[in-house]
């Protein structure tokens, strides 16, 4: 049993005050031993037997009072069958279950944290059923669904196993909307969950919003966590990064970035197993640390149109984690479309973007005025070096990335506050002598400026820069001068992305224009948007299209049904074929901190839950009002005792008998 305000605990001593008292009261009345008064009680003794009892009674009722009343104040907490009992049940009590991949890590022997949290909360809601409504919402569908019987928790397909991510303020806005809607009384919020950080986004603006939201509620909202937020002693974790397909003629390839986590120090060789539609092979990896970026290569031999595979790592104690799904298309022309206002730089950009593919459309070079007319629907990036494009061009523009294409933004000169998604343009900067700008640090493990295939860098740090262009909005930043401003950025948009990049390949800016960088960076942008144009899909858990949800899906690495909403898996529709694995967070393995989750709460009435093991009493609640009512019943019962007793009834003697004369 716990305490919200133990400090009143110190009190404890005052529960020998009524001792106290009685000792005082003795002294103060001293038996004095006289015959007469010895008589007397010998004569009583039986009397005083009882009159003892009596007042011992006295003396223990009131000394418990006093317990009781401390304990009442110090707000105690029971856990278990007897915390939830002697709480008063709420009109309704929503469940709040986080059920992403995550929430699979085993914390014993076959038990998932996801199924011990079904396993306490179906415990602790059967003491609710009849009394109030059990409303589930879970963080795949976040839908609420009333729940008629506690005990069949386990086997709805609502708390089934997903390799999605879960969102925290999503799910209470949606507990929130419920209570709103369905002008709910006094309500119970029962989260479920490990406390990922990704998951629960304590930043976000959403979760200050909705908790105020609660605050404001006329009723009674009370939220209980249960935070299964143990860290795995030995846990591995494989996420596909990219995947590219390579070729000349009928031979490719496929090259993948592939990411490695895992939570122990051991260094040994890690078998991995690969699968290529249906094919599986082994390959040994030594892990130098607890993550690592591994490339690797897949030879497809014959020309092959489109297939799918996985990499597989051994069984560990996580099974959401130890499979990455990819796809493959056909060979697709890469080809791009080149809007400069500066021709001379356009011609730069027109040979970096056709410097592998032997087609003469496959950088077409136009003005800004001409790009309103052009085609875009065999290209897979656009290359813009003019103002900013604006009005029907930027829409244009976006929806060519949000569909998956490519687009980068390279400086026109000239300042403007004319945005594209949130960034523009700042002043040009002219380097003040002969040594320039210089590149001090660069992402070399993905992206544009990625190391080469042979593991070589690009010489970035060797490429001079006179002059470039501030910019302004937020961006990831992959690449940045030795004074902190950025040379390279990048934002998503939808299925694609867009960069801006801070200078020309001219000779009045930089070197960029001799090629060792220009070339391989606009090559990679190519290949990346080139993903707008093939007929397979890379997507995450949960995120599944509503368009795309209409189809109907077959699942090609399992025999058994899954769900290509919600289950990772190779999925195939028609001609079309989608990867699709768990989202990047659920491989993050940072835990929100205890207090901060206890913080997010405020203004609420909260409470902490945490279950380090499968114990059952890891659901507790608050059991003041047994020790109101017992103090209440002590006082009663002392109340009786105290009574002076009913005076003895006197015996009336009967009336002399009087004789009556006759008159003769």
């Amino acid at each position: 049993m716990t305490f919200l305000q133990p400090f009143i605990l110190f009190g404890l001593p005052l529960i020998l005050l009524p001792v106290i008292i009685h000792l005082i009261n003795r002294m103060r009345h001293r038996p004095q031993q006289w015959a007469a008064m010895r008589f007397l009680i010998s004569a009583t003794r039986a009397s005083t037997s009882h009159a003892k009892l009596r007042q011992f009674l006295i003396l223990l009722f009131r000394t418990l009072a006093v317990l009781m009343l401390l304990l009442f104040l110090a707000r105690p907490l029971a856990g278990g069958w007897m915390g939830w009992m002697l709480s008063p049940a709420p009109d309704v009590v929503l469940i709040l279950l986080d059920r992403s991949a995550s929430m699979e890590m085993q914390v014993s022997e076959n038990t998932t944290k996801r199924e011990q949290a079904i396993k306490l909360i179906s415990e602790a809601a059967a003491q609710f059923q009849g009394a109030s409504h059990l409303v589930l919402i879970d963080s795949a569908l976040r839908t609420p669904q009333e729940i008629v019987n506690a005990s069949a928790l386990n086997g709805l397909s609502l708390a089934a196993p997903t390799d999605t991510a879960a969102d925290i303020p999503a799910m209470l806005q949606a507990a929130f909307n419920y209570l709103v809607e369905n002008r709910a009384g006094s309500a119970e919020i029962w989260i479920a969950s490990d406390l990922q950080r990704s998951n629960w986004q304590p930043d976000d603006a959403r979760f200050k919003s909705v908790i105020s939201q609660f605050s404001g509620l006329p009723q009674r909202v009370r939220v209980r966590l249960l935070a299964l937020n143990q860290t795995p002693e030995n846990n591995l974790a494989i996420a596909i990064q990219d995947t590219v397909r390579r070729g000349k003629g009928d031979q490719s390839e496929l090259q993948f970035v592939v990411d490695l986590q895992t939570s122990s120090e051991s260094k040994d060789a890690l078998p991995i197993q690969t699968v290529l539609d249906g094919a599986s092979s082994e390959t040994q990896v030594t892990m130098d640390s607890q993550s690592m970026r591994w490339r690797y290569k897949l030879d497809l031999g014959e020309k092959r149109d489109s297939g799918w595979g996985k990499f597989q790592l051994p069984s560990d104690l996580n099974a959401q984690d130890n499979t990455a799904y990819f796809a493959y298309g056909g060979n697709v022309k890469l080809r791009a479309t080149i809007v400069s206002a500066d021709r001379v730089s356009g011609k730069f950009f027109q040979i970096a973007a056709a410097a592998v593919a032997n087609d003469k459309d496959a950088a077409q070079l136009l003005s800004p005025a001409e790009f309103g007319s052009a085609n875009l629907e065999d290209r897979s990036l656009l290359i813009w070096q003019a103002p900013l494009p604006t009005g029907p061009e930027a829409e244009r523009v976006q929806n060519f990335v949000e569909q998956g294409g490519g687009a980068i933004f390279f400086p026109s000169g000239n300042a403007s506050s004319q945005t594209f998604a949130g960034v523009n343009w700042g002043k040009s900067e002219t380097a003040e002598d002969e040594k320039g700008f210089h590149l001090v640090k660069w992402n070399e493990e993905e992206g544009p400026l990625a190391k080469t295939d042979e593991g070589f860098t690009l010489p970035l740090g060797q490429t001079e820069f006179q002059r470039r262009q501030q910019m302004r909005g937020q961006q990831a930043v992959l690449a940045s001068f030795d004074d902190g401003e950025p040379f390279l950025t990048r934002q998503n948009l939808g299925k694609g992305q867009f960069y801006f990049c801070a200078s020309l390949p001219d000779e009045e800016w930089s070197t960029l224009g001799d090629g060792p960088v220009l070339v391989p960076m606009i090559q990679r942008l190519l290949q990346a948007g080139s993903k707008r144009l093939q007929q397979v899909a890379f997507i995450h858990a949960g995120e599944l299209s509503l368009a795309d949800q209409q189809r109907q899906w077959t699942s090609l690495d399992s025999s058994t049904q899954k769900n290509a909403r919600l289950d990772a898996g190779v999925y195939r529709s028609g001609d079309r074929l989608i990867a699709v694995n768990r989202p990047p967070g659920e491989d993050e393995p940072e835990i929100l901190d205890v207090n901060e989750a206890t913080s997010l709460f405020e203004g609420v009435s909260f409470q902490m839950l945490q279950d380090k093991q499968t114990q059952t009493d890891a659901l507790q609640g608050e059991v003041w009002r047994f020790f109101l009512f017992g103090m209440l019943a002590l006082l009663i019962g002392e109340s009786f005792l105290i009574l002076p007793g009913k005076p003895a009834a006197k015996q009336e003697r009967p009336a002399p008998a009087r004789k009556t004369e006759v008159a003769a």
